[in-house]
């Protein structure tokens, strides 16, 4: 198999889910399956707006390691990783992963290590907006964390 090299974008502008596989596995006849996860913006708590800030290079270098070290654990034959930026409203998508492999485990476990460490090891802010103007930064959980965990150290 040869290097998978990962597609990373960081945008403000929303993804086309279908296009974004098409592409994944035009003129691939080598993948089995592909493991998908689309995360969208709740409305948890009465949430009008999330606002994701980032510094332009550096995270998409992060995004860029993190996707690297998935296609090094597992034997993919594509990967996308596409995380939004900006002011998004409930309902609006946030972040795409998309794996392909020839053999779904290694499509799905990467898929669910990339979603892990992206929640915890990619550089956003993120602050949350509600009706009538209140606002709060968003904080760690230590169950993002837990998650993210059970992959450190795994080959």
């Amino acid at each position: 198999m040869s290097r998978v090299v990962p597609r990373v974008s960081v945008q403000a502008e929303p993804f086309d889910l279908a296009a974004e596989s098409a592409a994944l596995t035009a003129g691939r006849v080598d993948v089995g399956g592909i493991a998908s996860f689309v995360g969208l913006c709740r409305a948890d708590d009465g949430l009008a707006a999330l606002v994701l800030e980032h510094y332009p290079g550096m995270t998409e270098r992060a995004i860029a390691r993190i996707a690297e070290e998935a296609c090094a654990r597992w034997p993919l034959s594509g990967c996308t990783v596409i995380h939004r930026h900006g002011r998004l409203e409930p309902g609006a998508p946030i972040v795409l992963v998309l794996t392909a492999s020839a053999h779904r485990a290694a499509a799905l476990e990467s898929c669910a290590f990339l979603i892990d460490w992206l929640k915890t090891r990619a550089p956003f802010w993120k602050r949350e907006e509600f009706a009538g103007g209140a606002e709060r930064w968003v904080e760690a959980k230590a169950e993002d964390d837990l998650a993210a965990a059970r992959w450190d150290g795994r080959r």
